[in-house]
């Protein structure tokens, strides 16, 4: 499978290569033509070995021993340059009408006979769910796919209700979930009692029951993909990867940044610095430095302003790592004041806006806010500040 990627060669090809190649044999451990196992195989084993490696305990075993074989060449440095890139889905995204019903199928596909009949018992729109097609109405009708959407939703919501408070199996519970999801996600309740889709967009929207796991992403905010995100960490001097991820396209960049230099936060310094150290505590021995890095300089992480969060920069700051992570400065919609503008004081928990009104900062879990309120309302500066009808807010991170 190395010697595959290496070559960029299709399944079919290598399979081709292993059978009649001498040097693949002996990379394999084979040996030459009178040896054991000479011979063609079918080239969809190495799709079973794929599948086998990725649901074991270590997936990332072919590509640990490699970066292991290439620190102990010294080919691997203590800096790192971190990036993202889109991986787009294959499935195509659904509109909500199409995530409702397609989620209430796999519910009712999954149930046994007995809760099967229970939730279609309760199904009142008319629809039994067993194709996959749009149901066929007036689409250029307005009230016609107002009636539509509602339908759907009651239809879910009643089903919802007759799972409430049971035991279920691990396929119903997250058929159910899914359900939930997209029910909720989508969809509001006016005073009328009618469910309409909502003229929102939820920060963390399913687009898809076939792939639960894919989102909507942005790399710009104007270049958009669905899908998810692979995120690399990469040595510059020999351009080697040390660490990859994948995560749902909605995913920042700085959110798995800490998952991508694990190696570089567990080389932690010891001596003077230590406080286990000038404590007398005896504390866990530190990781050796690589072979052949440079032990006299810090290490050091690049990346662009999408890792240049507080958290990260704190972590980065905690492992004594040098920090080449730009800062993106801070911006408010409409050219209006941007929160560097206003006197955030720490020590006292206030915030001073640029008209010299002062608040306190209200704390919460990590973090905390500060809600200007009333005191906007005759504020001279108001327009360039905002356009919230309840003042303007400034949020402190933890």
């Amino acid at each position: 499978m190395v010697l595959q990627r290496l070559e960029g060669l299709s399944d079919r090809e290598a399979v081709e290569r292993y059978s009649f190649d001498a040097r693949w044999r002996y990379a394999a451990g084979v040996g030459g033509y009178d040896r054991g196992g000479w011979g063609r195989f079918a080239h969809t084993v190495l799709v079973d070995m794929r599948e086998r490696l990725r649901r074991s305990d270590r997936p990332d075993r072919v590509f640990e021993v490699a970066l292991a074989a290439a620190k102990q060449a010294g080919l691997v440095g203590r800096r790192r340059v971190l990036d993202s890139t889109p991986l787009y889905d294959a499935v195509a995204t659904m509109d909500t009408v199409t995530l409702i019903g397609s989620a209430l199928r796999g519910l009712l596909g999954v149930a046994d006979q007995v809760l099967g009949a229970e939730l279609r018992a309760v199904l009142a729109s008319g629809d039994d769910y067993t194709s996959a097609a749009k149901p066929q109405i007036d689409w250029d009708d307005p009230a016609a796919r107002e009636q539509l959407v509602d339908a759907r939703a009651k239809d879910a919501l009643a089903c919802l209700a007759v799972l409430d408070g049971r035991q279920l199996d691990g396929a119903v519970a997250e058929a159910a979930v899914l359900l939930a999801t997209v029910v909720g996600q989508d969809l509001e309740q006016g005073d009328d009692g009618v469910f309409r889709i909502a003229r929102k967009v939820a920060p963390d929207r399913v687009i898809s029951t076939v792939d639960p796991a894919a989102r909507h992403g942005h790399k710009t905010a104007a270049r958009g993909f669905d899908g998810y995100k692979g995120h690399a960490a990469v040595d510059p001097d020999s351009e080697l990867i040390t660490a990859t991820k994948a995560t749902p396209g909605n995913a920042g960049d700085a959110s798995v940044a800490a998952d991508l230099i694990e190696d570089l936060l567990a080389d932690e310094p010891t001596g003077q610095d230590d406080p286990a150290s000038q404590t007398g505590e005896t504390s866990a021995p530190a990781r050796q430095p690589d072979e052949g890095a440079d032990d006299t300089q810090p290490p050091k992480v690049y990346g662009d302003c999408a890792y240049g969060t507080g958290e990260f920069q704190s972590t980065l700051a905690g492992g004594h790592i040098d920090s080449c992570c730009r800062t993106q400065p801070p911006s408010a919609a409409g050219g209006r004041l941007a929160k560097d503008r206003f006197d955030i004081n720490l020590d006292r928990d206030t915030v001073t806006c640029p008209a010299g009104h002062t608040v306190a900062i209200r704390r919460g879990t990590g973090g905390g806010i500060a809600c200007f309120g009333e005191v906007c309302a005759a504020c001279p500066l108001r327009d360039r500040c905002t356009n919230a009808a309840g003042g303007r807010s400034i949020r402190v991170g933890p």
